[in-house]
């Protein structure tokens, strides 16, 4: 460990004795003590005074007291109220005046009107919080999330981690790593990696209806990626809305698409998100 790494070791120990906190490991609560880390993250942001900044997880407030130092304002979503009581304490103490908290469940509660997001994501929610986010308009996001779930987030046509995630992101995001954070940068250490990401807003489907038959085909198809795409559209034709497999076998030939056939003879994995996009739209009539 470096100085800077002990000395925010330290502290965060402080706080938890003198809070009696017992962190709890069903909500992720694994803080941050690597102060290089905390910094780099925050740099990430390029914060400036004209910045809303929202926050989802804030736990003891290890970034968002810096946060504050440089944003316009700091919204924090936190759950768990002990949790709050300790950061609502040393906002007090530290006589912070532009940090607004609300105490709710991030999945529940709409959010307020933000600039960009900087987190350290509670991990057992980071897909459905990522995704309501790509709801809200906002410039970028600097977010943490377990190294396996990131490179699911970056990995491209053909490879291992190539999911449902990646491919509904393409069209949502772009993704940048901007940095590995080991286990022993938090404390309790956890038992993988974590990584930062930027993420972009894109928007590349603008058509509502056409984006949530997108997510249907994606759900169909990665439940069996290695499948060719028909086999695993018939074998998940319950996320179309069917239930006999031979009525959607048939509306798929009376589609009579030699362009549609053509990709659902590709296996799932080979297929780029334009190409699921494509098929999507030769769906369309029976989705």
């Amino acid at each position: 460990m470096n100085n800077n790494q002990i000395s925010l070791a330290k502290e965060t120990k402080k706080l938890l004795k003198k809070y009696d906190l017992i962190l709890n490991h069903n909500l992720g609560q694994n803080f941050l003590i690597d102060d290089a880390k905390r910094n780099q993250i925050i740099d990430f942001g390029n914060i400036n005074s004209n910045d809303t900044i929202l926050e989802i997880g804030p736990g003891i407030g290890t970034l968002t007291l810096k946060m504050a130092k440089k944003a316009k304002k700091v919204i924090c979503i936190e759950k768990d109220k002990k949790v709050l009581n300790i950061l609502n304490k040393r906002i007090e103490d530290n006589s912070i005046d532009n940090i607004e908290i609300i105490n709710d469940d991030a999945l529940k509660v709409d959010f307020p009107r933000f600039d960009k997001v900087i987190s350290n994501l509670p991990y057992q929610i980071s897909s459905p919080i990522t995704f309501k986010l790509l709801n809200y308009p906002f410039k970028f996001g600097v977010l943490m999330y377990q190294k396996e779930f990131a490179y699911r987030m970056l990995s491209n046509v053909g490879e291992r981690n190539y999911s449902r995630l990646s491919a509904m992101l393409h069209f949502k995001v772009d993704i940048e790593l901007l940095t590995k954070v080991p286990a022993e940068c938090f404390m309790p250490k956890p038992k993988i990696d974590s990584a930062v990401v930027k993420l972009t807003p894109n928007n590349k489907i603008k058509d509502k209806e056409l984006f949530k038959n997108y997510e249907k085909v994606c759900k169909a198809l990665f439940q069996h990626k290695n499948k060719k795409a028909e086999n695993s559209i018939i074998n998940s034709r319950h996320e179309l809305g069917y239930t006999d497999k031979k009525e959607l076998k048939t509306d798929i030939k009376n589609l009579n698409s030699e362009n549609l056939d053509k990709l659902l003879e590709k296996r799932v994995i080979s297929l780029s998100p334009e190409e699921i996009l494509e098929i999507t739209k030769l769906l369309s009539d029976i989705l």
